[in-house]
């Protein structure tokens, strides 16, 4: 590889720590805000439950955008109006009922995870640290079948099935955030 290419390589090492590492923050407030204040207040819950797939939206733009535009990064220009619908959706869902929002975030965890699972195959090549957002996309897309299979239960479900989903989610993004940071300091020492 050219100096070049080690930079733009490094520069993107840099930006997908700082993502992750934001990605698992936000999730980890989002669950404990789901958990305390969410499961107690209908309204909060529903509000937690339109923001949680739009920050998905809008974290999938912001990533691509820095890492080669939405043109280069198919799977997340697919995911960003996957996850763009889905909040259109999951507002509509919520005048059916959670059964009906359970279902819909089935459906969005299948589409954004095998996306999410694209992207880390395709980001592997050139940035390690992938295979934890590979376990994470594949983890995604069967917990929507569960999230399919509950919303057909007569049991209600509540903002919690989903607060769990999104804790999961937060640890493979702190793991891979933290992974890419012990690999860049094993190269500086090896450089050093």
């Amino acid at each position: 590889m050219n100096k070049q290419t080690d930079t733009a390589i490094v520069r993107l090492d840099q930006w997908l720590k700082r993502y992750y590492l934001a990605r698992a923050l936000f999730s980890i407030v989002w669950v404990a805000a789901a958990l305390v204040i969410g499961t107690r207040s209908i309204t909060v819950a529903a509000v937690l439950l339109v923001l949680y797939p739009a920050w998905d939206a809008v974290a999938n733009w912001v990533d691509a955008n820095a890492s080669g535009g939405l043109q280069a990064n198919r799977t997340q220009r697919i995911n960003v109006w996957a996850s763009g619908l889905t909040t259109v959706a999951v507002c509509l869902a919520l005048t059916a009922g959670m059964n009906a929002v359970l279902g819909v975030f089935g459906l969005w965890a299948i589409a954004s995870g095998l996306l999410q699972l694209g992207t880390a195959l395709r980001r592997w090549k050139s940035h390690g640290a992938q295979w934890v957002m590979v376990l994470s996309g594949a983890q995604s897309a069967l917990a929507g079948g569960f999230f399919i299979a509950q919303s057909q239960m007569p049991t209600v479900p509540s903002i919690a099935n989903v607060a769990g989903y999104a804790g999961v989610g937060a640890l493979y993004f702190a793991i891979s955030g933290v992974w890419l940071t012990v690999r860049q300091m094993r190269s500086k020492q090896a450089a050093a």
